[in-house]
């Protein structure tokens, strides 16, 4: 009889993606595989520069959204920033527009909308937060890949 193992199914809704090997996905090969795999979505539109994030806060449109914890988000955040953690993106981008606005005290994005930004830290989670927003439909919807981290150097200069 063989010996059962963990066995890591990959599930990629719409997005064209880079994904590593099966060995670098699930390296453990007795344990469960817990750990998120980050994919790289293709194509630059996904992702938005330093300076166009800092153009598009200067001209008011954009819709941005820091998928850090509120403990991150407490310690700064890009100015203008509504705090939505990873763990609640998806449930809150499928709220009404009115239970949205209540919880969070702004409109939610249109599917459509390109002006609709996501970041975190060093942009790992707001790459997965962009894969479950493309899974619910948000198809024109972007990343800071920067992150805060590279938004507290670049802005400081």
């Amino acid at each position: 009889m063989l010996p059962l193992r963990a066995v890591c199914v990959l599930l990629v809704v719409g997005l064209g993606v880079a994904l590593s090997s099966a060995e670098e996905a699930c390296p453990d090969e007795g344990g469960s595989c817990k750990r998120h795999i980050y994919k790289q979505p293709l194509g630059s539109d996904a992702e938005v520069s330093f300076e166009q994030l800092k153009q598009m806060l200067a001209s008011g449109n954009v819709q941005l959204f820091d998928v850090r914890e509120p403990s991150e988000f407490e310690e700064g955040a890009i100015p203008g920033a509504i705090n939505i953690p990873l763990s609640e993106v998806e449930q809150s981008f499928t709220l009404t527009p009115d239970q949205f606005k209540e919880l969070y005290g702004a409109s939610v994005p249109g599917k459509n909308d390109p002006d609709f930004i996501v970041y975190c830290q060093r942009g790992r989670r707001s790459l997965t937060a962009l894969e479950i927003l493309y899974g619910l439909g948000y198809n024109r919807a972007r990343h800071y890949a920067g992150g805060y981290g590279e938004w507290e150097k670049l802005d400081a200069q």
